[in-house]
């Protein structure tokens, strides 16, 4: 009987040894041409387990660390914040004295200046102290007298016409026997803010093939999975990836305003609600880090004196600013760093804000801890965006939050709640959990939803970011 020798890349033997032997002649060689050498039946010398190049490659856990995370029922969430108790206006003008009375121009239409009142008015040079004689709130303009010069602020030179001056309020006189009858009533002022959250989806499959096939390489992903499937690694890889997303999401988005997006809505994230109600700072001369020495920082500390002023906040920071701000601390030795700090955040243990990777100095009347924030850091993420030669303002480098809890008014619940500054809001009900949902179908794994030969686990989650008080944040560019 013939043996027709099979075609190239078959290679089968056509002489059986009659024992178990590893010589040229008794081989299937099923993983090369006919062309390859004998030794590629023996297998390749492998390492077992995953090579983990890149460590913990998650970089979730931020909103986790400095905020909470609460159910919603509704489509939108909505809360209201308190204006400012004083007031004061400023970019205003001046007018020329006319018998001792000028006219002051550029307030907003509707302002709360009444007649009566006694106001601080400065051009940033000299300062006078002069009375309202009459204010009309439907124009744009008061008339006032100054209290120590008949002329005018003008003439005396205490305020001139070619500045933009300010003023603010600090009370009311009347004469004896006067009545206010004249003098308007001042109405709270607050604002409202809204925010809808926003659904983000992702998915793995895997064929019923790829899924009987067993792997030879051990493998462990930042979920804690381990073992020898890939698909097992590659569905950890997918879910870690989402919860990823879906804690960048809440930083980085925006609401949709493009007149041409009108598939999705958007939502405002933590970047963007900073930069329309908080502040953002590029140190002194609008260059560097924003914390490259003591004078740097303490406009920092200014402004958060014109603030809220809360007494402890978190600087979550990219490798570069971190470093900085520890060359500046040792730039005045130890003192103030971690030394007469009161870890209040983290109930006054300076042990738990160490292991949280956080350390602490106070300036002025203000606690600040820092860490590294790891999605600033990740070459893929922000870290991989790079400042051009004159440190553009556009990296972002850090972020200052506001540690603690603020009161405002619910507009669901109809009463005055307290919430962290930061919080996430997810959709639940006693029907459906959209905090993070994730089922399986297909045909394989055990499950059977319907006829196709692949298994394939769906990820879901229904949020969005409530940045409250956001004149306390800081965008650190």
């Amino acid at each position: 009987m013939a043996v027709n020798t099979p075609s190239a890349g078959a290679n089968l033997n056509a002489v059986p040894a009659p024992t178990k032997q590893t010589i040229p002649t008794a081989y299937v060689d099923f993983t090369s041409t006919a062309t390859a050498g004998w030794a590629q039946q023996y297998l390749p010398e492998l390492y077992e387990q995953e090579v983990e190049r890149y460590g913990n490659r998650s970089v979730s856990g931020f909103l986790r660390m400095v905020g909470a995370e609460m159910p919603m029922s509704s489509d939108q969430v909505v809360w209201s914040e308190q204006g400012r108790l004083h007031l004061a206006y400023d970019t205003l003008t001046v007018g020329a004295d006319a018998s001792g009375v000028n006219t002051i121009t550029g307030l907003p239409s509707g302002h709360a200046i009444r007649t009566g009142n006694m106001i601080v008015i400065t051009d940033g040079t000299d300062e006078a102290r002069a009375y309202v004689t009459e204010d009309d709130t439907t124009a744009t303009s008061i008339k006032v007298k100054c209290y120590t010069n008949s002329t005018g602020l003008v003439s005396a030179g205490l305020v001139t016409t070619a500045d933009a001056a300010s003023l603010f309020v600090f009370g009311s006189e009347f004469a004896k026997g006067g009545n206010d009858s004249t003098f308007g009533v001042l109405q709270p002022e607050f604002k409202s803010f809204t925010n809808k959250p926003m659904i983000l989806r992702d998915k793995y499959e895997v064929s019923g093939s790829d899924a009987a096939q067993i792997g030879w390489v051990e493998v462990t992903g930042e979920a804690g999975q381990s073992g020898y499937l890939w698909y097992l690694k590659a569905e950890g890889d997918t879910r870690t990836r989402f919860e990823d997303y879906s804690e960048i999401a809440l930083v980085e988005a925006e609401k949709a305003t493009s007149s041409v997006l009108t598939e999705v809505t958007g939502s405002e994230g933590l970047f963007a609600a900073i930069k329309d109600r908080g502040h953002t700072t590029q140190g002194v001369d609008g260059t560097g880090t924003a914390t490259e020495d003591l004078s740097d920082f303490d406009e920092i500390l200014k402004k958060l004196d014109s603030q809220g002023a809360i007494e402890e906040n978190v600087l979550f920071l990219n490798r570069k600013t971190s470093l900085v701000i520890d060359d500046m601390l040792a730039g005045i030795g130890n003192a103030g760093y971690s030394n007469g700090t009161s870890f209040g955040i983290f109930e006054n243990s300076e042990d738990m804000a160490l292991n949280l990777g956080f350390s602490g100095f106070r300036r002025g009347s203000y606690d600040f801890y820092k860490s590294d924030w790891k999605y600033l850091n990740d070459a893929k993420l922000r870290g991989g965006i790079t400042a051009d030669a004159s440190e553009s303002t556009n990296v972002t480098r850090g972020v200052l939050i506001p540690a603690g809890t603020s009161s405002v008014y619910d507009q669901i619940l109809g009463k005055n709640i307290r919430r962290p500054f930061l919080h996430v809001r997810y959709r639940a009900s006693e029907a459906d959990d959209r905090r993070m949902k994730s089922w399986v179908t297909g045909s394989v794994g055990g499950n059977f939803t319907s006829g196709e030969d692949k298994m394939e686990v769906h990820y879901l989650t229904e949020r969005c970011l409530v940045v409250q008080a956001a004149n306390n944040f800081m965008l650190l560019n």
